[in-house]
């Protein structure tokens, strides 16, 4: 694998997380201009990734080549936007939650799809189906709303960021229309945060962030970056932290038997363990993930946020590399078994800490390649060995 770091980055890192100071009540950064295309994908990123897929290299072009064949690259796809999409816990009722999600995750692999090929059948379907929803919904409702707005919400100004500044056939008022989709039915339902799993509050946050780019709010920006500082050192564990996990801002979980029942029952903590490992792989996934791709707006955005989570999410990622990769579960460990995967969830943070800041990650180096071209998880993580796979910039 082609590594490009150097000493003194690595360096520079360190020293960076040694002096970062994390807490909720840090002075926030949000660029005084925002940069973009700037959520998850960069422009320079985006260009990488086209100029390997143009010369056939690997894994590029068979990530592209996966994505183009996945039903969300279909240009006959037909939007089905609602007015109020109600879902309930594991959506049950789903009103509309899964075509929301999914045209979100088509609107971004599209923009993806137009990027790369400059084939503007696709930024056209893109807009179409941006257009389809800003025109029509109003509401989440029911218990898992604020998962369901963090999820898609996190999707869709990926997708309406690649295509406003770089296709230039998105009407203005359209733009305005999806913009105030955003800021009115999105915005109010994610910036608040949650006090249940990690993973929720995590996921809209990632939405809020990334709505906060394309609108150009500062204030929102800074709320988000707040929860991030917030939430990170309460899902993942580092020895540091003491005897017990540190609790989110907020939480109100006083005890150590409420900290251990939140904990899903774990008494014995360990580098890397996260909140939910005990619950399953899968929603462990959805965590890191969201952590990782904050981290990578913040860069994009001028405020490097990785030097402070960056051992937290070494750790959490190679301690979950580890038993993906079949090493058996020990007894004291969630009672010796872990249930499901964690899904295509590690190139991101893999490419950021080893890649760009030289970490050596023996394991998740090991499950990142082994699991390459890394396809989607179907609610928000999408594509990401074509995006970000060796991606220096």
């Amino acid at each position: 694998m082609t590594r490009w770091f150097t000493a003194p980055l690595v360096l520079a890192g360190l020293l960076a997380a040694l002096v970062a100071t994390p807490g909720a009540d840090r002075a926030e950064a949000a660029p005084a201009t925002f940069v973009h295309p700037g959520v998850l994908v960069s422009r320079g990123q985006l260009d990488f990734t086209r100029e390997k897929v143009l010369a056939g290299a690997q894994p590029w072009k068979g990530a592209f080549d996966q994505m183009a064949a996945s039903r969300y690259a279909s240009l006959s796809r037909i939007p089905k936007p609602r007015s109020v999409v109600e879902c309930g816990s594991y959506s049950n009722p789903n009103y509309g939650c899964t075509d929301e999600r999914e045209d979100a995750l088509a609107a971004y692999t599209l923009s993806l799809a137009w990027y790369v090929t400059r084939d503007s059948r696709y930024a056209e379907k893109a807009v179409e189906i941006m257009d389809a929803w800003s025109g029509v919904i109003t509401d989440h409702t029911n218990s898992n709303a604020p998962l369901q707005a963090g999820w898609a919400g996190s999707s869709w100004p990926r997708a309406a960021e690649i295509i406003r500044y770089t296709y230039t056939g998105w009407p203005q008022d359209r733009v305005d229309r999806f913009k105030t989709m955003l800021r009115t039915v999105y915005l109010p339902e994610v910036a608040g945060g949650s006090q249940s799993n990690g993973n929720w509050e995590l996921s809209m946050t990632e939405a809020a962030l990334g709505i906060a780019v394309f609108l150009e709010d500062r204030a929102a920006y800074d709320r988000a970056v707040a929860k991030f500082r917030g939430r990170v050192p309460a899902y993942i564990y580092l020895t540091g932290d003491g005897a017990l996990p540190k609790a989110a801002p907020g939480s109100g979980l006083d005890t150590r038997d409420e900290i251990v029942r939140y904990w899903q029952g774990q008494t014995t903590f360990v580098d890397g363990l996260t909140q939910e490992t005990c619950r399953d792989l899968t929603h462990t996934g959805y965590g890191l993930s969201a952590i990782s791709h904050i981290a990578e707006t913040g860069r994009i955005q001028g405020q490097d946020l990785y030097p402070e989570v960056a051992d937290r999410l070494r750790h959490a990622l190679g301690f979950h590399a580890r038993y993906e990769l079949g090493e058996p579960v020990p007894s004291w460990l969630c009672g010796g078994t872990l249930k499901d995967h964690l899904g295509p969830v590690t190139e991101v943070g893999f490419n950021a800490l080893h890649g760009r800041m030289g970490y050596a990650m023996t394991n998740t180096q090991k499950l990142t390649e082994a699991s390459r071209p890394a396809g989607t998880n179907n609610l928000f993580v999408a594509w990401e060995s074509l995006t970000h796979a060796g991606n220096p910039r």
